[in-house]
């Protein structure tokens, strides 16, 4: 009965952890239209940023998880992001040309908090689901959370910008800032409160003979794990940008394009809950290869229609704006097309993880660790959409989301099984 509660307050504590990483995460985009403004190189750098952190902690995290524990790895990527933040909210009180070097350096170390704690969240909640379908659908749960807080964030930063002007600055979105700072001082305080499990210490974790580089599933997952995270962070931004792009190249939207965009783009992370939310009711019954299998082959079918569609046809969405508060705004039905593929996106990243790591046993914090370097893709892939985007069209740019679906639809048909089952895990 102890062992149950223990594991339920586990469970909770590492699904408020997901959502705390979907937070910090999904400022990067709307930020990044206040600093485009100013400096256009600049529109997806803090993103880069952001992801690029994952390159050069994930494996030091995954040794954390194995030294220190996964109690003490949250708390140290708990105050590493109140620092972050801290750096980002110092951005907004600088003037001059140097205040766009402080937010970034802000947002790198945020990237190190956000690595440490998914390195954390991940195999914990894989590990209190006893891994397959059930571990699974606990990381679903988890990221149910996750999306309401993508959700929110988009949403309220388009609501404190509105429109974006020359004048618009960080300043604008210090009370999320603020936010930020507060959430990160509560959660230290809570888990510095609760009992999590310490497999790793349980199992008095050495140096192995094997790793998990000797798996091809997980090796090939790593490869997926870089290309989704592109792809979902890739798809919004990119309607977020098109949206607010007044000019012929845009959506051509002449008033509150910035709120408009923030809002749909908030949309595709709402979709993401509840194609999260309804994966947490069928991964009990319906296989993660069928779901990944089923989700990858709708979404390349979604992404190729929205490349073809004209922006000439539109359609109604929800959107804000200071005037008229929530409405519905006239839309290029390409953007609804991209939106719907939040449904997609929201199953991936769970199951991708869940098939990486299945079988993997006593390598499974190493594993995640290396996992987490690859969420690098987050910040590459996005940053050369954005290239491509700008050279070849908004919607050109989309082919590069197709070539990454293709793979993660090979992985799920063939690379995902585990053909290293000879490699003793115990």
């Amino acid at each position: 009965m102890e062992k149950k509660k223990t594991n339920m307050v586990a469970i909770v504590t590492m699904c408020f952890i997901f959502a705390m990483i979907s937070f910090v995460t999904n400022m990067a985009a709307p930020f990044g239209v206040i600093w485009g403004n100013k400096y256009e190189w600049s529109r997806m750098a803090g993103n880069l940023m952001n992801f690029a952190a994952y390159l050069f902690m994930g494996i030091p995290a995954g040794k954390m998880l194995l030294k220190i524990g996964y109690k003490n790895t949250t708390l140290a990527a708990l105050a590493t992001g109140f620092v972050g933040i801290v750096i980002q909210w110092i951005s907004s009180k600088i003037g001059g040309g140097s205040a766009i070097y402080v937010y970034l350096l802000g947002a790198f170390v945020c990237g190190f908090c956000v690595c440490m704690l998914n390195t954390v969240v991940n195999p914990m909640l894989n590990i209190l689901g006893g891994g397959g379908n059930k571990g699974n659908q606990y990381i679903q749960i988890g990221g149910t959370l996750n999306s309401l807080t993508g959700t929110l964030t988009p949403l309220l930063v388009g609501a404190l910008i509105g429109t974006v002007t020359a004048n618009t600055s960080m300043s604008d979105v210090a009370p999320l800032l603020f936010i930020a700072m507060g959430v990160f001082a509560i959660a230290f305080i809570i888990i510095s409160l609760v009992k999590i499990p310490e497999p790793a210490k349980e199992r008095n974790a050495t140096v192995y003979e094997h790793s998990a580089w000797n798996f091809r599933h997980f090796v090939l997952g790593a490869i997926a794990i870089f290309f989704y995270v592109g792809i979902e962070i890739g798809i919004p931004s990119q309607v977020n940008f098109y949206l607010a792009d007044a000019s012929s190249r845009g959506a051509g939207i002449l008033v509150n394009g910035a709120a408009i965009g923030g809002a749909i783009a908030a949309v595709y992370w709402l979709l993401m809950m509840v194609g999260r939310l309804c994966s947490t009711f069928i991964s009990g019954k319906v296989s993660t290869r069928a779901q990944m299998i089923t989700v990858s082959s709708v979404a390349i079918l979604l992404v190729l229609i929205a490349i073809f569609t004209p922006k000439t046809v539109t359609v109604n969405m929800p959107g804000y704006s200071a005037a008229d508060g929530f409405s519905m705004f006239q839309v290029p039905l390409s953007c609804l097309l991209l939106v719907l593929c939040g449904l997609c996106t929201s199953l991936m990243w769970g199951a991708i993880f869940n098939l990486a790591v299945e079988g993997l046993g006593k390598y499974t914090e190493a594993a995640s660790g290396i996992f987490m370097t690859l969420v690098v893709g987050g910040g590459v892939m996005p940053f050369i959409q954005n290239l491509i985007a700008k050279s070849a069209g908004y919607m050109n740019s989309y082919w590069l989301v197709i070539a990454m679906l293709c793979y993660l639809l090979y992985y799920a048909l063939i690379g995902c099984k585990n053909v290293n089952k000879d490699i003793p895990v115990d």
